[in-house]
């Protein structure tokens, strides 16, 4: 008998029909609560996809309205004109809005400013974004990797290589080129590995020069400004900006791909998941 061209070895041609079926199967995605190939204990019931219709709503692009500085960006921005200032705020607060003004005042007066990140990824985006805000002419890079327009009034790098710059400047008893620094995410202080490098520049960095030190996480903000407020010699003002301004929601995603909110309308664990987890555990000793 003679064998078909290829791999069919029956000799047997293979039905398109079927094969657009399998590529229809393959490429059908279940999303929340509409997976109709999952096990049954993963098929959520009504009152489930409320929940996660709930979950769901609101997210996209708010309506633009016009802008208007919250309490605590004022506050932080007043007080740096004479005193350190510790600003702990959630994400999405606006800490950065306090950086940019106050790099915008000093740019108008000729003087120079430093913005530090942990990050080298988060360094890069501040760079294109103050390039963009202030101009390129006016904002220069450092960090491990690159070295752009290095005598820029603004100049953005990792915290390490502000570090290194205060060290250099105490080593040939010269000042450090800036008369402003913006130390972002100051909880790094509290890093194991890396912690001696936030804590090295605010010791080093001369009085003279204020600081500004933005944080979402930072704990027990009044022991650490007092901290500062002891080996620089400075006064330091901790602003705190009010409740989180964009909501934070937390949900589970199951191997079947559908969505269980964690806590209930009250708060509480969402015991669906606790169901979910039980009976996937003893499908998994049946095995």
């Amino acid at each position: 008998m003679r064998r078909s061209k290829g791999n069919n070895r029956g000799g047997r041609r293979p039905s398109r029909q079927g094969d657009r079926h399998k590529e229809e199967r393959r490429n059908k995605r279940p999303f929340a609560g509409e997976s109709s190939h999952g096990p049954p204990e993963e098929r959520q019931s009504p009152s489930q996809l409320k929940a996660v219709e709930r979950l769901l709503s609101g997210i996209g692009v708010p309506e633009q309205t016009p802008f208007s500085p919250d309490p605590f960006q004022l506050e932080a921005l007043a007080a740096i004109e004479h005193e350190d200032v510790l600003v702990t705020a959630p994400t999405g607060s606006g800490k950065t809005w306090i950086a940019r003004e106050e790099i915008r005042r000093l740019l108008r007066q000729g003087k120079r400013a430093w913005y530090t990140t942990p990050l080298k990824a988060l360094t890069n985006s501040k760079y294109s974004e103050f390039g963009l805000e202030f101009g390129p002419n006016n904002v220069g890079i450092l960090t491990g990797d690159r070295k752009e327009n290095a005598e820029a009034p603004l100049i953005v790098g990792t915290t390490e290589i502000y570090r290194n710059q205060v060290f250099d400047a105490m080593r040939s008893g010269e000042q450090v080129r800036t008369d402003f620094v913006i130390i972002d995410e100051a909880h790094y202080l509290a890093d194991e590995d890396r912690g001696h490098v936030w804590e090295e520049t605010i010791i080093l960095t001369p009085p003279r020069i204020r600081l500004l030190l933005l944080s979402a996480t930072v704990g027990k903000a009044e022991e650490f400004a007092k901290w500062i407020e002891e080996v620089r010699g400075t006064g330091v003002r901790v602003v705190k900006a009010g409740p989180r301004p964009v909501e934070l929601r937390s949900a589970f995603m199951s191997p079947g791909q559908q969505l269980y909110p964690l806590f209930d309308d009250e708060g509480r664990f969402n015991k669906a998941i606790d169901q979910f987890k039980h009976e996937r555990g003893q499908r998994f000793r049946r095995r």
